[in-house]
């Protein structure tokens, strides 16, 4: 097997399957029936958003903390503060999820089942249909402006501008990222790889490469996230030298160690 190879079919296991998508959804669907139920006339709306929606999510083989996000935004005619609808949700999933996992992670409520782990996100919405989430604790504001689906558009452009090689990118480097620590968030790293540029490549491969070859790290960020970057940077450039003097199994076996399989 080449490293091609290799990397096309490890992005391919990263992709949820069609079980794990069904078990997913039906959970999502369960979900949503019972805000509307539990919440009735309370909700101005409530809706799936994040890696889920943009199809990068990792199945939970892959990454154990893998969840989807879900905004639930409340109509809030009294001006409450995020505490109080964080409140709300928490009592929400004790009613109906009571043998489940659950745990509040500022601004979330965190409700861990079998399969799948949610993301409970409390919000508000003005009449002309701006949307506020919780600050993170150390604002000083309450509130702060979000567009919860706005990038999944850019993600897919830029996939397709690509030859939906942006995509199976993510989901690789997602991985890389998990099995690192998770340093960068979801979201911080799908973003960064979109807004790269990618001259010359044509295959995953390339653009994998390309992609540890651009990546950097601050002054300030952990020495240990400094040393994973540097070692995925020497992988990277071991596995080169091996192709270029033919040795594809040696290639291959240098890659695992960036990307072992699972």
């Amino acid at each position: 097997m080449s490293v091609q190879s290799y990397l096309d079919n490890l992005s391919s296991k990263l992709n949820l399957k069609q079980d794990e998508k069904d078990k997913v959804k039906r959970s999502i669907d369960t979900l949503s029936d019972r805000l509307d139920r539990y919440f009735a006339g309370q909700l101005k709306d409530h809706f799936k958003f994040g890696s889920y929606t943009r199809g990068t999510i990792l199945p939970r083989k892959a990454d154990p903390k893998s969840d989807v996000d879900y905004m639930v935004i409340f109509k809030n005619p009294n001006n409450y503060k995020p505490n109080t609808l964080l409140n709300y949700l928490r009592n929400f999933v004790d009613y109906y999820y009571k043998s489940s996992e659950i745990h509040q992670s500022h601004p979330t409520i965190v409700l861990e089942l079998n399969h799948i782990k949610f993301e409970l996100v409390p919000a508000k919405k003005e009449d002309w249909g701006t949307i506020y989430i919780p600050s993170p604790s150390s604002s000083y504001e309450d509130w702060m402006i979000t567009d919860p689906n706005a990038f999944n558009q850019k993600l897919t452009d830029t996939n397709v501008n690509h030859s939906y090689k942006i995509k199976p990118l993510v989901r690789l480097m997602k991985y890389w990222n998990r099995e690192n620590g998770s340093y960068l968030s979801s979201y911080e790293l799908e973003n960064w790889i979109v807004g790269n540029y990618y001259w010359g490549c044509y295959s995953l491969k390339d653009y994998t490469y390309s992609t540890f070859e651009k990546l950097t790290y601050n002054y300030d960020d952990p020495k240990g996230y400094k040393d994973k970057v540097d070692r995925a940077k020497k992988i990277i450039k071991q596995t080169k030298e091996y192709e270029d003097n033919d040795m594809p199994y040696s290639a291959e076996s240098e890659i695992k160690k960036l990307f072992p399989d699972f």
